[in-house]
């Protein structure tokens, strides 16, 4: 895997125009950042609900499509953010 080293909030997956992205040293619950042109949101890693923020309903499907599948490397970045360690690159939803 690849480590990102750099900002506190560290892109670690991009697809079909979201970006996801994760604070470093963040406070729970685990949770992930999604950006898709002005859509912000913050989302739960442990069942995919919206925090905070909105987005389309089709980027969020896909959001929670690719959440779903990649939850291990989600909660393992989050252990790493918490720890303010660089995160791995998440495979983007294809």
């Amino acid at each position: 895997m690849k480590r990102i080293y750099g900002p506190a909030m560290p892109e670690i997956s991009r697809f079909f125009g979201i970006v996801i992205t994760m604070y470093q040293g963040d406070h729970g619950p685990p949770r992930f950042h999604a950006r898709y042109g002005e859509h912000k949101a913050r989302i739960a890693i442990a069942d995919c609900e919206m925090l905070a923020g909105s987005l389309p309903p089709r980027a969020l499907g896909m959001v929670v499509e690719w959440a779903t599948s990649h939850r291990p490397e989600l909660e393992h970045d989050w252990q790493l953010a918490t720890s303010r360690l660089p995160l791995d690159r998440i495979e983007p939803l294809r």
